[in-house]
């Protein structure tokens, strides 16, 4: 198992930029495909973006494509979310998740390992 933290959130201004990290402990993380997802009060998790453990492969929901990127660095036991283009609809918590396979997941329900959320305000 890996435990997640998440940092990096905070306030921003429409247009502009914000980078999560996603800090892991534990010595299989190049295991782990890794997940970011966002929650907004009221709704569900959304998925936002997955990596799979060897940085290969990668998803993105269509609301955050070409704006987003996620990558991981497996020698800092790292996820990142640069996050481009900031649009006030992307305020939310946003979460880290990880599963141990190597295939890619968009559904919250394959993850079992979360971290406990950064929150991201984009102000219009």
């Amino acid at each position: 198992q890996v435990q997640l933290v998440e940092s990096g959130g905070g306030l921003v201004q429409a247009g502009g930029s914000l980078r999560l990290s996603c800090a892991a402990s534990g010595r299989t993380f190049s295991s782990y495909t890794m997940g970011w997802f966002r929650q907004t009060p009221g709704k569900e998790r959304e998925f936002v973006a997955t990596i799979t453990g060897s940085g290969a492969r990668t998803g993105y929901a269509d609301s955050v494509k070409g704006r987003f990127t996620i990558s991981r660095d497996n020698a800092k036991n790292t996820v990142f979310l640069q996050m481009n283009s900031l649009k006030p609809e992307d305020t939310a918590v946003y979460y880290c998740a990880g599963r141990e396979s190597y295939y890619r997941a968009y559904d919250s329900r394959a993850y079992n390992q979360w971290g406990q959320g950064t929150q991201v305000i984009v102000s219009s």
